[in-house]
């Protein structure tokens, strides 16, 4: 499982026991990554003067950082930031992986994250095609990313 997301704040209001079921993924060795933006970052400042809003963004990563360490050591779940030269196309694209499957959402211009379109993309076969180029995008960010 690779949560992609800058903020990735939602999970934790939307996702019914998401620390459960984390735990639990991890406990029969599936890998769980988050790659979530710096809160202290200047592609993080930016962004909040963008988009103006009460619930700014270093607020939905400080939301994600207080979630993941409430979920204490478990084995299997990792965290970093984005490295500081990915931050602007860290925050431009989110990428949700899991397994075959990834929800990704390419940010627009001035939108909340949550008002940008959502793809739903599927591997086919072997080949990568547009499911493999966002992993890869997602994957060379986390290769260069800082733990959180």
């Amino acid at each position: 499982m690779f949560f992609g997301g800058y903020t990735s704040y939602f999970l934790w209001t939307q996702v019914p026991a998401l620390p459960d079921v984390l735990r639990r993924k991890a406990a029969t060795g599936c890998r769980v990554r988050f790659l979530i933006g710096d809160p202290g970052g200047v592609v993080t400042r930016q962004r909040e003067e963008i988009e103006g809003v009460a619930l700014a963004v270093s607020t939905r990563i400080r939301m994600t950082i207080e979630q993941l360490a409430a979920l204490g050591t478990a084995e299997g779940v990792e965290a970093r930031f984005s490295a500081p030269a990915d931050a602007v196309n860290h925050i431009s694209l989110s990428v949700f992986r899991f397994d075959d499957e990834a929800l990704v959402t390419p940010h627009l211009a001035r939108q909340v994250g949550h008002d940008s379109p959502l793809l739903h993309v599927r591997r086919r076969g072997d080949g990568g095609g547009m499911f493999g180029r966002f992993v890869e995008h997602a994957e060379e960010l986390w290769v260069r990313g800082n733990p959180v």
